[in-house]
C-alpha cells in the first residue's frame, strides 16, 4: 500500500476527531485520561486540518473538525479570556520549578531567583547533589525547608516572608514529602502547601497519584482563610481529577486571562502540557502569571505574582 499526503492527512484529522470527542466519555480507563492534557495540540491540529480540508473541499471531514475546533477551543480559549483576579493588599511573588533532579545546570535556578527575587520559592525534585546546591539561598532567605531524596520527589522551600510554621509531612500512599506551612503576608496568615505526587503511568501509579490528590484535598479543607497549593501535580487543568482537586480544595488555578502556559516536556516543545501549578483560594489575587526560562531541566519554572 502507498502512502500519500492526503491519506496521511485524511489518518490525522480522524485521529484529531477521535481522540478529542473520546476523552470526554467519563470512562475508568487510565491510559484514556492521559490523552486529555493534550487538548491545545488537538486545537491546533483541528484548525491546521480544517484549512487543509476546507481548500481541498472535502465536506465531510471539513464539518468533522469544525466539531473538533469548537470542543477544544472551549476547553483550551478560556483560559486566555478569563478575567485575572485583581487585589490591592499586599503582592508577593512565588516561583515554582521543577529542576529534574539529574539535572547539573544548578546555577541556572540561582540566576533565575536572583533576577526574580521571589519571596516564595519552591524547588521539586531535590536530589541531595541539588540540596547542596542550594544552600548558598540561606543568605538571601530567611527561611528554609529542604527534603532531599534520591529519586525524583525531593523537595524544598524557600521564603522572605515570616513563618509561622512549617514542617513537611509523607503523603500516603507512597510517603513522597509535602511541604505545609503558614507564612504572615499583608497583616494575614497565608496557608500553603506544596507537593509532587506520582508520574500516573500505569495503573497503580494512577491510582497512587490519586490517593495523594484525596490527602492534599482533606488537608486543605481543614484550613481556612488564604490558601495556596503549588507543586509538580501531574495533571493539567483537563483531567477530571485535577477538576476534582480544584472543586474539593475551593481552589482556583492562577493561570485564568494569562493561558495554558505549558511548562513540561522542554525537550519536545510541540508536545508541551500544563502540569505545574499554582492554586489560590478566592482571598488572593492574581496580578501576573508566565514561565520562566530554561534552566537546564525538562520543565519550565511558573512564576506569579500574588496579592492578598
Amino acid at each position: 500500500m502507498r502512502l500519500t499526503l492526503r491519506g496521511l492527512l485524511e489518518a490525522a484529522a480522524v485521529l484529531t476527531v477521535l481522540v478529542s470527542g473520546v476523552t470526554l466519555l467519563p470512562l475508568e480507563f487510565h491510559a484514556l485520561q492521559l490523552f486529555s492534557h493534550f487538548r491545545l495540540q488537538y486545537l491546533a491540529a483541528s484548525v491546521v486540518l480544517l484549512v487543509v480540508f476546507g481548500a481541498w473541499k472535502e465536506p465531510r471531514y471539513a464539518l468533522a473538525l469544525v466539531a473538533s475546533t469548537a470542543l477544544n477551543a472551549n476547553f483550551v480559549l478560556p483560559w486566555y479570556f478569563d478575567a485575572p483576579t485583581g487585589g490591592t493588599g499586599t503582592d508577593f511573588k512565588v516561583l515554582l520549578a521543577n529542576v529534574q533532579a539529574s539535572n547539573e545546570n544548578h546555577e541556572l535556578l540561582l540566576e533565575l531567583i536572583e533576577y526574580e527575587q521571589p519571596d516564595l520559592v519552591f524547588v521539586i525534585e531535590v536530589s541531595p547533589r541539588w540540596a547542596e546546591s542550594l544552600k548558598p539561598l540561606g543568605a538571601r532567605y530567611a527561611h528554609e525547608l529542604i527534603e532531599p531524596r534520591n529519586d525524583s520527589f525531593g523537595i524544598a522551600m524557600f521564603s522572605r516572608l515570616p513563618v509561622t510554621s512549617v514542617a513537611a509531612i509523607d503523603s500516603s500512599p507512597l510517603a513522597f514529602p509535602t511541604i505545609v506551612a503558614a507564612f504572615e503576608a499583608g497583616g494575614k496568615t497565608l496557608n500553603v502547601v506544596a507537593t509532587h505526587p506520582t508520574i500516573p503511568l500505569g495503573r497503580a501509579n494512577h491510582e497512587a497519584r490519586n490517593r495523594q490528590f484525596d490527602g492534599i484535598a482533606r488537608l486543605l479543607q481543614k484550613t481556612g482563610g488564604p490558601r495556596l497549593l503549588v507543586g509538580d501535580l501531574n495533571t493539567t487543568m483537563w483531567e477530571r481529577e485535577y477538576g476534582a482537586l480544584e472543586n474539593r480544595t475551593w481552589l482556583r488555578n492562577v493561570r485564568h486571562g494569562f493561558g495554558v502556559l505549558p511548562t513540561w516536556p522542554t525537550f519536545f516543545p510541540v508536545a508541551m502540557i500544563p502540569i505545574d501549578h499554582i492554586l489560590v483560594s478566592e482571598e488572593i489575587g492574581v496580578t501576573y502569571v508566565r514561565t520562566g526560562p530554561r534552566i537546564g531541566s525538562d520543565h519550565l519554572p511558573l512564576i506569579a505574582t500574588l496579592t492578598l
